[in-house]
């Protein structure tokens, strides 16, 4: 009996938390106020590069993103009633790296790195004032001794984002486009490119997948990551000033309804 009960209070208790990620979920997407983001900057490999370089952030540095998501939002008609599409806050620095994923990609070892790493966000949350609605953990890395990076992630469920960064002023732009590709994980957008070669899926991860030639094409688009050059050659792009956001990825995130 006592095991029923305790079976019974931890579905309770489960069911709970999904209720309130699904209406947060829905809050965040209904863009009729802008989305609220804290960044949070952590020294990944406790480098002095890495220390000197989130000692030198400011709010400026992640403008581009709220620039970006403001325009691509409004060219599908989306307009929110207090300004632009998000806001992003910097909050003060994390000392603690969040928990790495599991390798092997068990469902339930997911399940209980996904667990940790809300927990881990809620006791490493140093951003002062009101709750944002999505957290992006931004780990910055010293470009002359780590020439790649791991993967980054975003988190549906928690609305929590992991990236993986330069610290580099000159690398600003695509550190940017990696915030701005794992904060609309958060918001239901799916990847749109091959996880073998990288490279964008078309029709849906080409920007302008009609264009006549195809190729190369001008702009990315934010799910498939790369600005497509030819079949089998694509490139990264230096800000958000070459990226769009395709008609998939808009209605994944409920710009289109």
């Amino acid at each position: 009996m006592f095991r029923n009960i305790r079976i019974l209070i931890l579905l309770l208790v489960l069911l709970s938390v999904a209720v309130g990620t699904w209406r947060a979920k829905l809050d965040a997407t209904d863009w009729t106020s802008p989305l609220e983001v804290a960044v949070y900057p952590i020294n990944a490999d406790g480098s002095r590069a890495a220390a000197e370089y989130i000692g030198a952030l400011t709010q400026d540095t992640f403008d581009s993103i709220e620039a970006f998501l403001t325009k691509e939002a409004a060219r599908y008609g989306v307009r929110t009633v207090y300004g632009g599409a998000a806001r992003l806050r910097l909050a003060p620095p994390v000392h603690e790296r969040p928990p790495a994923p599991p390798r092997n990609g068990n469902i339930a070892a997911v399940m209980w790195w996904s667990l940790k790493l809300r927990y881990w966000a809620w006791r490493n949350d140093t951003y002062v004032g009101a709750r944002p609605q999505v957290k992006m953990y931004v780990q910055f890395f010293d470009p002359a001794a780590n020439r790649v990076l791991p993967h980054s992630l975003g988190l549906e469920k928690g609305m929590i984002g992991v990236v993986n960064a330069f610290a580099s002023r000159h690398m600003a732009g695509s550190n940017n486009v990696v915030i701005a590709h794992e904060l609309l994980h958060t918001l239901g957008a799916s990847d749109k490119y091959d996880p073998r070669t990288s490279h964008p899926r078309h029709p849906e991860g080409y920007a302008e997948p009609r264009r006549s030639p195809l190729y190369p094409q001008v702009w990315a688009e934010i799910m498939g990551g790369r600005i497509p050059v030819d079949n089998y050659d694509a490139v990264i792009p230096d800000g958000l000033h070459q990226v769009l956001v395709g008609p998939l990825t808009a209605a994944e995130i409920r710009w289109i309804k």
